[in-house]
C-alpha cells in the first residue's frame, strides 16, 4: 500500500498557502498557480528533484512568482509545507499492517526537509516498510520512474499496489501503470475507500 505524505497522512500544504494568501492579500491558490506554470521544469519541480538548494529556490521561485504579479519567496513556501497528523489516516496505516501487507510513504520532498523529523513525525513513518523520497532518488511524483521505484523497492509489481494522493495529476500514472488509485479529498472519505478497496480484494 502506497501512501502520499502531505495531503494524505498529514493536512494537506495547501491549506496552509491559502491562508498566507489571505493573510498578505494575495490570491486565491496564487502560490498554486505558480507551482502549476512548467510543472515539470519549474522551480518547484527542480527543487523535489535536489536540482536547486534552499537558496536556489529562494531566487527562482522570487522571480516565477514576480512574474504572476506578486513577489513570494522560496523560502516563505518551504516554511508552509508542514502538517498536523490525521490520526484516522495513522489508523488505517496500521490496519494495512495488521492484515500482513507491506507499506510506502512516497513523497516529493526536498533537501533538508526529511519527512522524519519530529517525535510525532517520526513515529508514524516508523509504520512504513519504505519512504520513497524525491529529493533522495532524484526524480519525483508524477514520473512513472518514480512509481517504478517505489515497486523494485518493495519487491511487488504495480497492479498488486493501491496508491493515495491527494493529487490527480499524481494518480494518473499510477493508475496507468496498472494500480488501483484513490484520491484524498478528505481523512474519513480515503479511509472508507481503501477499507472497501482491501475487503474487496482477493487473498
Amino acid at each position: 500500500m502506497l501512501f502520499d505524505l502531505g495531503g494524505v497522512v498529514l493536512t494537506s500544504p495547501f491549506d496552509a498557502f491559502n491562508e498566507y494568501e489571505r493573510a498578505n492579500g494575495l490570491p486565491h491558490d496564487f502560490i498554486r498557480g505558480v507551482n502549476a506554470r512548467d510543472p515539470d521544469s519549474n522551480a518547484w519541480a527542480r527543487l523535489e528533484r535536489a536540482e536547486l538548494d534552499g537558496d536556489g529556490f529562494d531566487s527562482a521561485f522570487g522571480d516565477e512568482s514576480a512574474i504572476f504579479g506578486h513577489r513570494v519567496r522560496g523560502a516563505v513556501v518551504v516554511a508552509l509545507l508542514a502538517g498536523s497528523i490525521r490520526d484516522e489516516m495513522v489508523e488505517a496505516i496500521e490496519d494495512v499492517r495488521r492484515r500482513g501487507l507491506l507499506t510506502a510513504c512516497l513523497t516529493n520532498n526536498v533537501v533538508n526537509s526529511s519527512p522524519q523529523t519530529g517525535s510525532e513525525i517520526a513515529a508514524v513513518m516508523s509504520l512504513f516498510d519504505d519512504v520513497v523520497e524525491s529529493s533522495v532518488i532524484g526524480v519525483r511524483k508524477p514520473e512513472p520512474r518514480f512509481y517504478e521505484i517505489a515497486c523494485e523497492r518493495l519487491g511487488v509489481e504495480p497492479e498488486e499496489c493501491i496508491f493515495l494522493d491527494d493529487l490527480g495529476i499524481n494518480l494518473k500514472p499510477a493508475r496507468a501503470m496498472g494500480m488501483t488509485t484513490i484520491k484524498v479529498t478528505s481523512g474519513p472519505q480515503a479511509v472508507a475507500e481503501l477499507r472497501a478497496a482491501l475487503d474487496g480484494a482477493p487473498d
